[in-house]
């Protein structure tokens, strides 16, 4: 006999999250993403496509996931993202990334910072002391402990969405959608 075992998300989605959306919406979709995982830079265009299908049905949640063995410059894009967000900035950053995924050296987001209107100073700050290591530990270890292994993952009201993302992820939002 099989039996499946569904992945729940961990950590309930909070203050602390990055939100786009409204808390009511009939769906809610979390991804767990990586800045230099060339997977989710494709999904990017896709999650944006979905957000304006769906309007406020969707509300969407974004925690990082930097898979920092296989993507060195993962972390530190992470860590800047949360910098973007002390500043009010974390969507405009996020965008800024993913466009931009190939080229996330310490020059290059310092660089995105500046073009956004952020402090730069205070986002060199931020990144020298790892200001904002904790939170993306945390966002990391959430979806661990959530059954995340690799990105991007995502989870539709709540529950690890385990097809395709590619082909499938749009189609089970929009039957969700109704």
């Amino acid at each position: 006999m099989s039996t499946s075992r569904v992945s729940r998300l961990v950590l309930p989605i909070g203050k602390r999250d990055h939100v786009r959306g409204p808390s009511d919406a009939a769906i809610t979709l979390v991804e767990y993403g990586d800045y230099e995982c060339p997977h989710c830079g494709r999904a990017y265009p896709a999650v944006k496509a979905i957000q304006e299908q769906l309007g406020d049905k969707l509300r969407f949640v974004f925690r990082n996931f930097p898979l920092a063995q296989l993507h060195p410059h993962a972390e530190l894009a992470a860590e800047t993202a949360e910098a973007a967000a002390a500043q009010g900035k974390f969507w405009e950053m996020h965008g800024a990334l993913f466009e931009h995924q190939r080229a996330l050296e310490l020059e290059d987001l310092v660089g995105y910072a500046t073009q956004l209107g952020l402090d730069a100073k205070r986002i060199i700050h931020d990144l020298e002391r790892r200001v904002h290591r904790a939170r993306v530990e945390e966002d990391f270890i959430s979806g661990a402990r959530s059954g995340v292994n690799g990105t991007p993952t995502f989870f539709i009201n709540g529950v690890r969405f385990d097809g395709d993302w590619n082909t499938e992820l749009a189609a089970a939002l929009k039957k969700l959608r109704g």
